[in-house]
């Protein structure tokens, strides 16, 4: 007898098929550790510069250390961690990744799972199992496509009606040793709002601002540098197709997430009203929180953060997911090191992985700085993924104490 499968029987046996050989892959040099070290302790610190996120430390009766990021404070964190997490985490073997994510992002009572730390504790998990297999990440998920990611820089939207100002800006990044070719530059500025706040409808002198602002950036950087305008979730539907409309002449690398986070008609709309690739979700979280643009094919682009929409373990679904329509995937990082070197070996292990923000090659080198060895280098607007075991991460403790945060404890 001929069976028909039904749409959702054929997108779910299409997402076993990529998911299954990864997590084969990591099984199979998990084995010969499983139950050989046990998690002992969890610990969060939050340091300045790394947009509110806090580092994670699992420690183990090995020795050995995993490294994370969590998109939430330290105190939040600890929080969450001491509360719910603590229980479920100590005295396990670090090695049954799945086991734990679940298990961790199923709490419902007496508060809903807390996703971005619970990213941050998956990062960790995973530089633990590269640590005690001897491999690097990107192979543990089932990699490498690519031995180096290209990433993406950040241009100052305050300067964009200056047209010599402008120029000036255009000499430095064009000199710079790190050769990004593509920058985004926020709308704020533009339009006069603090960034990520909500604002009222746009009016057409603001709209006749973020033209002309985005204009003298693309007058200023030639055709060879891309631009990409960036939002933060901050506009009604009107001003988002007006905005779009305002900018679309200079050719815009993306646009990026002009809406509030959650899906609805209005994505639609402004997909319908420009040519320009959309760029969404730095703040949505697992599977569910794309599903509704991947299904809709709203999103030319998906842009997840490791920290914050379920580390390694839940982003690595989410693209498996974006596979099904050949939606591309980027990176939303504007964290430390330790997210960047993830970034670096998601970016490595995903076929449809598009391009990482960074924030690598600051005036101020404090991403570069938090690392005890040699830190990474950015060659033509590529970073080169370290080969050996987890992350490649080895902290600058002295630095780290250095830039707490107003009253954090050090590792607690």
């Amino acid at each position: 007898m001929k069976s028909t499968l039904t749409r959702r029987q054929w997108l779910l046996r299409m997402l076993a098929l990529p998911a299954g050989a990864w997590m084969t892959q990591f099984l199979s040099f998990a084995q010969a550790h499983r139950g050989k070290v046990r998690i002992t302790a969890v610990k969060a610190m939050q340091v300045k510069n790394i947009a509110g996120n806090c580092l994670i430390k699992i420690e183990t009766d090995s020795g050995l250390i995993g490294y994370g990021e969590a998109g939430s404070s330290g105190p939040m964190a600890r929080s969450r961690i001491n509360d719910q997490l603590k229980n479920l985490l100590v005295g396990k073997d670090p090695l049954t990744i799945e086991p734990h994510f679940l298990n961790m992002i199923s709490l419902m009572h007496p508060y809903m799972a807390h996703i971005p730390t619970i990213s941050g504790i998956d990062i960790a998990l995973w530089d633990l199992a590269g640590k005690i297999t001897g491999q690097p990440v990107s192979v543990l998920l089932g990699g490498p496509f690519r031995d180096a990611i290209r990433l993406y820089s950040h241009g100052p939207g305050n300067i964009l009606l200056d047209p010599a100002k402008c120029k000036d800006w255009a000499q430095q990044i064009k000199s710079a040793p790190e050769g990004f070719t593509s920058f985004k530059i926020g709308i704020d500025p533009l339009l006069g709002v603090p960034a990520g706040r909500y604002t009222a409808t746009i009016d057409t002198d603001q709209v006749r601002r973020v033209g002309r602002g985005f204009q003298n950036a693309r007058d200023a950087v030639g055709d060879t540098i891309d631009i990409a305008v960036h939002c933060h979730n901050e506009l009604d539907t009107l001003s988002a197709i007006q905005a779009a409309k305002a900018v679309e002449p200079m050719n815009p690398l993306f646009y990026e997430d002009p809406l509030p986070v959650v899906f609805s008609e209005g994505w639609r709309a402004v997909k319908r009203s420009t040519r320009i690739p959309l760029l969404v979700g730095e703040k949505l979280e697992l599977v569910q929180g794309f599903k509704p643009f991947l299904d809709t094919q709203t999103a030319d682009i998906i842009h997840p953060d490791l920290a914050f929409a379920g580390g390694f373990t839940g982003t690595r679904k989410i693209a498996d997911y974006a596979m099904v329509t050949r939606t591309p995937v980027a990176l939303h990082n504007v964290g430390s090191l330790v997210l960047c070197l993830a970034s670096a070996h998601f970016g490595s292990a995903v076929f449809n992985f598009y391009r990482s923000e960074s924030a690598l090659g600051r005036p101020t080198r404090h991403v570069e700085q938090m690392s005890a060895t040699k830190p990474p280098e950015v060659k033509n607007s590529h970073l080169t993924v370290p080969t050996g075991p987890g992350l490649g991460f080895e902290p600058n403790e002295d630095y780290l104490k250095s830039q707490l945060v107003a009253g954090e404890p050090f590792w607690s």
